[in-house]
């Protein structure tokens, strides 16, 4: 059966072949696989793609045989990870200092993060990670960055508000973004990226004069669809408003345990995505959990306290469930 391949998936197929990096071969690799067309003729190459990328990401992964480690790997910790980006001194190792107990190298003169540095963000009961990156220009953007920001869950843009030059900032983000395929629609199992409603603009500095004008322009320019929020690390002005904002965007929920006949654990909430079931949570706990779960009840959501559901329950942020066995 003929295999009909589109254009889109020629280019893809060429940017393949010259590409340098294993990120670059990766991001190739998984554009095939979103624009291939889903039918019986292309299930041989469908299935020899994601051999290679399973290998390619294999290997990005594997521990080096010398002592060196990639100091842009950042191990997911926490609730989720917050990447942050953006040009020279546009305030986001001072955001990162202001909200977690990192210690940034804070200057007035650019390129100060030369290597990412995460910081946990504390809200509520939980912890989101914040990962500061180093600044790009429009001609520098340090080679390992692109990993780092496709693997985000959200991506914090940074623009200096203040700045006359702060649209030009936040366009070259943007397009850069979306001309490396970090931020795109098309997401799949086989496809990493960030989806369009898990970035935010960062407007730092409104506390500065201008600031106000240009936030003006910046709203009514940007695409929309795009949120923006102005704050200051020097008042703290937005600073907390952000805290929440950030958990929001995670789209996550905290759940509680409770053992029968004993009070709730309270302290160490399980973090799980918006939407999972009880039987999502069971599998959580111990992979042997749903085999051996009899009956499972819940407090806060249900109708009524201690009530008994399915296996299919769909849980909410907050909510207290007993498994029993």
């Amino acid at each position: 059966m003929p295999a009909n391949l589109t254009p889109q998936y020629y280019a893809a197929e060429e940017s393949f072949k010259k590409a340098v990096s294993i990120e670059e071969k990766i991001t190739a690799l998984e554009e095939m696989l979103a624009v291939i067309p889903k039918h019986k003729g292309t299930e041989k190459i469908r299935a020899d793609l994601r051999r290679r990328l399973s290998r390619l990401r294999r290997d990005r992964t594997k521990k080096p045989k010398t002592s060196h480690v990639d100091p842009f790997s950042i191990e997911r910790q926490g609730a989720g990870q917050a990447v942050l980006f953006g040009f020279p001194n546009t305030g986001k190792s001072s955001f990162l200092a202001a909200l977690t107990r990192a210690q940034p190298k804070i200057a007035d003169y650019p390129f100060t993060t030369t290597v990412p540095l995460a910081g946990m963000m504390p809200y509520e009961d939980v912890f989101v990670q914040l990962v500061d990156t180093p600044p790009i220009t429009e001609d520098i953007v340090p080679p390992g960055l692109i990993g780092t920001l496709r693997n985000a869950d959200i991506l914090l843009i940074f623009v200096d508000v203040a700045s006359d030059e702060c649209l030009e900032q936040l366009e070259f983000c943007l397009n850069y973004l979306k001309d490396k395929k970090i931020v795109r629609e098309d997401l799949m199992p086989e496809v990493h990226g960030v989806s369009p409603n898990k970035v935010l603009v960062l407007a730092s500095k409104i506390d500065q004069k201008g600031s106000k004008d240009n936030m003006q322009i910046i709203r009514e320019l940007t695409p929309t669809g795009i949120a923006i929020h102005p704050f200051s690390t020097r008042t703290g002005e937005g600073l907390e408003v952000l805290r929440e904002k950030i958990f929001q965007m995670l789209n996550v929920i905290r759940v509680y345990t409770k053992i029968p006949g004993k009070d709730p654990d309270v302290k160490k909430p399980f973090i799980m995505d918006h939407g999972s079931t009880i039987m999502e949570l069971a599998q959580t706990i111990h992979r042997d959990l749903p085999r051996l779960m009899k009956n499972a009840r819940v407090w806060g959501s249900a109708r009524y306290d201690g009530q008994s559901v399915a296996r299919d329950y769909i849980m909410a942020d907050g909510d207290i469930v007993e498994i029993s066995q």
